[in-house]
């Protein structure tokens, strides 16, 4: 998949005078692309598009325009962009009281191996990203994950026969729940 290129990026200007229209058709885009995993997950399919919308948001948000800067955020956000035969996803842990997220994110420290895809009869794990300083005996409430399905699933994808599911094998968190099939077809069009 094509990551975000500096010649695609908008002035703060011109961003602001497209941002309105652009959010709203994103908005749509990640709809599409969101698989709530039971009431306190979710995940967030990402791809060039989402990773565009984030860097024009951090520039906007941050008032960046100094080329070192723009060039930080689009090496930090092009890492969520998947490589071929890789779907590439945000995982939010949602919990609204604090205290109870706080308990819930160190149980969840070893969620890391405990994320699977299912494309008809093979299970994908998801390989979580980890960050400098991160603690790894609680979990962080945004994570990064990739997910190595091969090519060879575009078709299974596609296949409204060949069954596909999230998985979640945590003992605190058990859960298996079927893609829906616009989201199947987001991911299908991202491995091609």
């Amino acid at each position: 998949m094509k990551r975000v290129e500096r010649n695609e990026l908008l002035s703060l200007a011109a961003y602001e005078q497209i941002r309105p229209h652009f959010r709203a058709r994103m908005i749509e885009v990640k709809a599409r692309r969101r698989a709530s995993l039971g009431d306190h997950m979710s995940l967030v399919f990402e791809n060039h598009d989402t990773a565009l919308l984030q860097v024009q948001e951090m520039l906007r948000t941050e008032r960046i325009s100094d080329e070192p800067a723009i060039a930080h955020e689009l090496e930090t956000y092009n890492e969520i962009v998947p490589a071929a035969g890789k779907l590439s996803a945000t995982l939010f842990i949602e919990y609204d009281d604090s205290a109870e997220r706080a308990k819930m994110l160190q149980k969840l420290a070893t969620l890391r191996n405990a994320v699977h895809l299912v494309i008809g009869g093979e299970r994908h794990t998801a390989t979580f990203a980890t960050h400098h300083g991160e603690e790894m005996d609680r979990l962080p409430a945004v994570n990064y994950l990739m997910f190595d399905v091969g090519q060879a699933s575009v078709a299974m994808l596609r296949d409204g026969a060949v069954p596909v599911r999230f998985e979640v094998t945590h003992p605190d968190y058990l859960l298996t729940l079927a893609a829906a099939p616009e989201l199947r077809a987001e991911l299908a069009r991202d491995l091609e």
